[in-house]
Parts: C-alpha cells; sequence; structure tokens
C-alpha cells in the first residue's frame, strides 16, 4: 500500500493534467459539504400539527447524523487541501457542524469536537477574543451535557468552567454575567456568596445591580414574607393564615413560555400533595386580565391567582425584586422563605418540607 502511495504522489509531481484536477476536486468538495451542511426541514407531514416528542426525538436524531456527516466532509476537505484559500472557513463549519451534532444529542461526537478545538486553541493566529468565544462555548456545553444528572451537577460544571476563564481571562466582564447566572440558580448561602463577589467586582453596571438585587432576595431566606390580596376569582389570600401548610408562590405570565410550559408539573405536585398541606399561590406579571381568565380556566388551575391592574406595576414583582420568571418561591409550616429556586425538584422539596416538625418553641 506504502508504495502504490507513493507512486501516486511520484505521479501527481510528473503529471501536469493531475495538478490541473486538484482545484477541481476542492470545488467540488466545497460543493457537496455547502449542500450536506443544509440544515433539514420539518417533514411535510408536521404542517398544521404538533409533533409528538417520539417525533422530535427522532428528527433531532436525523439532524445530528447529518450534521456529523457534514463535519466529516469538511475534515477531509482540510486533510486533503490544508493550504487552500477557504481552509479557514471550512473548519469553522466543521465547528458548528460538530458543536450543532453534539447539541442534538451525538456523544459520540464529543471527543471529535474536543480534539477539534484544541487544534484551533493551538492556532498561533487566533486572537484572544476568539479563543474566550471558543472557551465560553465550550463551558456552556460541556455543563449542558451533565443536564441529565440534574441541576446540581449541571450547575457545577458550569461554574469549575466559568472560574477557569475567569484565572485565564480576568479583564473580561462576561465572566460575572456567567457567575451571575450561576448565583441565580443557587439557594441561599452559595447565592449570597457570588452575588458579594460581584457586587464588588468590576462587572458592568447592570450585572452588579443584578447581583445587589439578588444578595436581597437572598437574605430573605429563612424569614418570614408577607402576602394578602383578593384573587382574580374574588378568594381572599393570606400567606400569614397559611402556617403549618406549605406554600408555592409562583411568580409567572401567560406570555413565558417557559412558565406555562412547568404548569403541568406545579399541577401534578399540588394534585398529590395538596391533601398533606401543599398551598399554591399564583403572581401573575400579566399585563391582560382576560389572557390570564383564558388560561386558567383553559388549565384548570385551581390555585388562587394575583393580579395587579393592567394601569399598575406589579407590587410584589416590585417588592420581591423579581426580574426574570418563572420564579418559584418555597414558604414551609413555620410561614419563613427558604427556597427562591422551587422549581428545580419541586416536588421532592415540597415532601420534605411536609415531613419537617415544627421547632420546639
Amino acid at each position: 500500500m506504502k508504495r502504490i502511495l507513493l507512486l501516486a504522489f511520484a505521479l501527481a509531481l510528473a503529471c501536469p493534467v493531475v495538478r490541473a484536477q486538484a482545484p477541481q476536486d476542492a470545488d467540488n468538495l466545497l460543493e457537496n459539504l455547502i449542500q450536506l451542511a443544509q440544515p433539514l426541514k420539518p417533514p411535510a407531514e408536521w404542517a398544521g400539527r404538533i409533533p409528538s416528542a417520539e417525533e422530535l426525538a427522532a428528527f433531532r436524531a436525523k439532524q445530528a447524523e447529518s450534521a456529523g456527516v457534514a463535519a466529516d466532509l469538511a475534515a477531509d476537505f482540510l486533510k486533503r487541501f490544508p493550504a487552500h484559500a477557504k481552509a479557514a472557513e471550512v473548519r469553522e463549519q466543521q465547528h458548528q457542524l460538530l458543536t450543532s451534532a453534539v447539541q442534538k444529542g451525538a456523544t459520540k461526537r464529543v471527543e471529535q469536537l474536543d480534539k477539534l478545538e484544541e487544534q484551533i486553541l493551538a492556532d498561533p493566529k487566533l486572537t484572544d477574543e476568539d479563543k474566550f468565544r471558543l472557551r465560553m462555548r465550550t463551558v456552556d456545553r460541556r455543563a449542558g451535557l451533565k443536564q441529565s444528572e440534574g441541576m446540581a451537577v449541571m450547575l457545577a460544571e458550569f461554574e469549575k468552567g466559568a472560574r477557569a476563564l475567569q484565572k485565564e481571562f480576568p479583564e473580561r466582564k462576561e465572566v460575572f454575567e456567567m457567575l451571575y447566572a450561576v448565583a441565580m440558580r443557587s439557594d441561599g448561602p452559595k447565592a449570597a456568596a457570588i452575588a458579594k463577589e460581584i457586587a464588588a467586582s468590576s462587572a458592568d453596571p447592570q450585572v452588579k445591580e443584578a447581583a445587589a438585587a439578588l444578595l436581597k432576595k437572598s437574605e430573605r431566606i429563612g424569614k418570614p414574607i408577607k402576602l394578602e390580596f383578593t384573587a382574580v376569582d374574588g378568594r381572599k389570600v393570606d400567606l400569614a393564615k397559611l402556617k403549618g401548610k406549605v406554600v408555592l408562590i409562583d411568580f409567572w405570565a401567560t406570555w413565558c413560555g417557559p412558565c406555562v410550559a412547568e404548569l403541568p408539573n406545579v399541577k401534578a405536585a399540588y394534585a398529590k400533595l395538596n391533601p398533606k398541606g401543599f398551598e399554591v399561590i399564583g403572581i401573575s406579571l400579566d399585563d391582560d386580565k382576560a389572557a390570564l381568565l383564558a388560561l386558567v380556566k383553559h388549565k384548570q388551575l385551581p390555585w388562587p391567582q394575583f393580579f395587579e391592574s393592567e394601569k399598575d406595576e406589579n407590587r410584589y414583582a416590585k417588592q420581591f425584586d423579581i426580574s426574570a420568571i418563572p420564579a418559584m418561591w418555597l414558604v414551609d409550616k413555620q410561614g419563613n422563605l427558604v427556597d427562591t429556586n422551587a422549581r428545580d425538584g419541586l416536588e421532592k422539596k415540597v415532601e420534605q418540607l411536609l415531613e419537617e416538625k415544627p421547632a420546639a418553641k
């Protein structure tokens, strides 16, 4: 085989016809790559209906496979034509294709993607800006791959990556945005510690302001909060009168996709645990009362909903520094706020709080 390869190489040097065909080969490869790199279109039979979870999963698998095949073609091009004028563009496209394949579930491509990124980072022509952006995407991807292991594991992986970036790029303010994202999904002391770090840092003013609000929110942990209003259906709600029960305060809106997506989880927890002493209070950040009433009726939400007049700012969102929704808070049987990230593992958290015995006076 080696002899045949050497012979082919010698013929390529001696025969002008073979040399003349090489650029054409590159052009053909590029044309094929452009065609293969096109994202797959959803099946025509999906028109006019919402595909099932199984159909979506199968389509994502096809997308991952297609992106992987295109990435292999890009790798073949770079191997055959490393000095081509468009080699840098093809390498970038290979990276994008592999990233897409991994994000859509092709875990067998992770090692291949990691090796490619090592090669890119080793390029002396790579600017610090491009290096930082690439490292950020790597951190985000590696954290995402931990999602199946739970939010705590995923957050730990993301923070580890952010801390590595902080050490490598100490002047980049984007790192503090990453740390703020960790703080937002963390509980009590952890959130407070990161918020204090950001407040004392060189982060952008908006991030420092958000961290200050988060710190204020974390300081409410372990303390009672006041909540009293008349719900849209006329029910009188007073959190102080719900001592002895575990209460979820759900800050949400009908226009918030993630909020609506969480409703089945809240309904399931409510149906199972309400007989044991679990209650839910909705704090709607809607501007349209009719939209709220329609969705509550359509989804058959049994718990009371607070709605502020369209002309007024939601008093509780302002009072409790709610900057993003969905935001789910848990209040224990003593009436104290114990969790501002109840969205993660809601049912298990409620069960644990229901099992707690009142502290001795």
